[in-house]
């Protein structure tokens, strides 16, 4: 594994981020990735290989965080909802277009990494399925909540807004900034945690 802090293995990602973003796989050319990080072009080969290993490693490392976080104690209570979609809406604000990248490529089938991203997808399954449980078992989420059900229900908060931002934001007339996201992640955590809670009797 290579480190993200080595300055010329960090500006590749970085400059692959960037072009992947802007541009259909099949146009980006590691030349053009090489030269906007002001690197040697044979760096992308020693580093990930070829230019499908550093598509796969830009996912990854986007997606890292995000991920990371289900180990963390953020969610070990029902409260860290709004703190974890805090930081994803926070991470995907400043990479807009990435969420239309992931969704090209799993719906549509556009470039490669569909096998590898689903198995980000899968390390997120199964560890927001771990988290749900042991919520469960300290009592703060009900039992009956089925763990792919309540999946699909954090996915469509934490996503639709970031797909959708141009259109919600021309019809807002202003911008989704931080003020305005931080308010949706406290919205629709509190959502998640009052959708996910035990009943009380007579209630």
């Amino acid at each position: 594994m290579n480190d993200i802090s080595d300055p010329v293995y960090a500006r590749l990602l970085k400059a692959a981020l960037e072009c992947f973003l802007a541009d259909e796989y099949h146009k980006v050319t590691t030349r053009m990735i090489a030269e906007k990080a002001d690197a040697n072009i044979s760096m992308i080969r020693y580093y990930f290989g070829n230019k499908e290993g550093l598509y796969e490693e830009m996912i990854r490392e986007t997606l890292k965080p995000i991920l990371d976080m289900l180990d963390s104690d953020t969610l070990s209570e029902a409260g860290g909802f709004v703190e974890y979609l805090r930081f994803y809406y926070d991470t995907m604000r400043r990479h807009p277009e990435f969420p239309k990248l992931i969704l090209k490529v799993l719906a549509l089938n556009h470039g490669p990494g569909r096998r590898f991203i689903l198995q980000l997808l899968e390390r997120g399954r199964s560890g927001g399925a771990r988290r749900l449980e042991q919520l469960k078992a300290s009592g703060q989420v009900d039992r009956a909540i089925n763990p792919d059900v309540a999946r699909m229900a954090f996915v469509s908060l934490a996503m639709m807004p970031m797909l959708l931002k141009d259109i919600f934001e021309e019809q807002m007339g202003g911008q989704m900034d931080d003020a305005f996201l931080d308010e949706l992640a406290a919205l629709n955590g509190k959502l998640l945690a009052a959708g996910m809670a035990i009943a009380q009797p007579g209630a």
